[in-house]
């Protein structure tokens, strides 16, 4: 017996496991500070409660992929603690909105498991629902990891991979956003003046900026979200394994993109919901991410006339600027420098 966790292992987890995980986390205005300071995002309805109380928000809420973060990173002790890799998301959905003061809890059920070929890893299937202090679900999400197992000989009977949605339809999103004033919305003080008519199917955006990531950025960031995963934190062991270095926590990298794409996408303020995505290769300190996307959709929210909804394809690189949009090879492989695949709903007002 010990009092201490040592995380869960592939062998551990069964299909319609139903996980409670510690630890409810408060968001507050430091936090939003913080995520701020190591990313930099800049749309206005996050960063200006004036701005986002003219529009008709009570006040501004915090920026949606902190309370991913967030909520992700309850999951972390029990599901991902002896992970390899976090492989990809999809069906992630932001129900509502989240404000500093509101408390979120998530709850996770294990939904597919399929055990590697090498008889020593297998990838883990769960669907986590992150709930406020009232009960209320702010953000639900499916996500697939590779963890390790503890015994190479153990035996997991019950095997599935679970049938995701490509993508998300418009009448799935868009609940988060509360009925808006366009003519209230300034362009000028939200930096850009193109809306959600002004953009094509087709279209693609080079954001143009880049960013280095430091080691220290990534582990306090990874730590803002209470994230527990070895593989960021511990040179002693990294030291000794595959990479020989610390790994950056994969949303790390989505929130750099995400922070990159206001440079073209300045009115998309909004992650209404996360198709699908892919860690395509790791990303590790000392090295810049750039970023660039492409319209794959526009869309009408049913009911809504205040604003519209563009699927993006937010594609990130590193060490390598994005003016010739590198994605994939003729062979079908990704380009060498591609490390995030990224399939999303953005809102825009109109």
């Amino acid at each position: 017996m010990t009092k201490t966790n040592t995380g869960n292992f592939f062998e551990d987890f069964r299909i319609g496991q139903v996980i409670r995980h510690a630890t409810p986390r408060t968001v507050t205005t430091g936090d939003v500070a913080l995520y701020t300071a190591l990313y930099g995002p800049r749309f206005a309805v996050q960063s200006s409660d004036a701005f986002a109380r003219a529009i008709g928000y009570p006040r501004a809420p915090v920026d949606d992929l902190l309370v991913f973060h967030v909520v992700f990173g309850k999951t972390v002790p029990d599901v991902s603690l002896n992970a390899v890799a976090n492989l990809g998301y999809a069906g992630c959905r932001f129900l509502a909105p989240v404000y500093p003061g509101d408390t979120l809890s998530t709850v996770s059920e294990v939904i597919g498991l399929k055990e590697n070929s090498n008889g020593k890893t297998g990838v883990v299937y769960v669907r986590s629902t992150g709930y406020n202090q009232h009960g209320a679900e702010v953000l639900d999400y499916v996500r697939w990891v590779m963890v390790r197992k503890a015994d190479e000989s153990a035996v997991v009977a019950d095997q599935r991979i679970p049938e995701l949605p490509a993508a998300l339809t418009p009448e799935q999103i868009g609940s988060a956003v509360p009925v808006l004033d366009p003519e209230a919305y300034d362009g000028v003080l939200a930096g850009s003046s193109h809306r959600f008519g002004d953009y094509r199917a087709g279209e693609r955006i080079d954001h143009v900026d880049g960013m280095t990531v430091e080691e220290a950025e990534h582990m306090l960031a990874t730590r803002l979200y209470q994230n527990t995963a070895k593989v960021h934190f511990n040179q002693f062991t990294e030291g000794q394994g595959r990479f020989g270095r610390r790994l950056i926590y994969g949303g790390h990298v989505i929130s750099l993109a995400r922070a990159l794409s206001f440079n073209g996408l300045g009115n998309a303020f909004h992650v209404a919901a996360i198709n699908g995505g892919r860690h395509v290769a790791p990303l590790f300190a000392g090295l810049t991410v750039f970023a660039w996307s492409e319209v794959l959709e526009t869309a009408d929210l049913p009911g809504r006339d205040d604003v519209g909804a563009l699927r993006l394809r937010l594609v990130a690189t590193k060490d390598r600027p994005c003016a010739d949009l590198p994605y994939k090879l003729e062979t079908g492989d990704y380009d060498p420098s591609v490390i995030l695949d990224l399939d999303y709903w953005a809102v825009l007002p109109r």
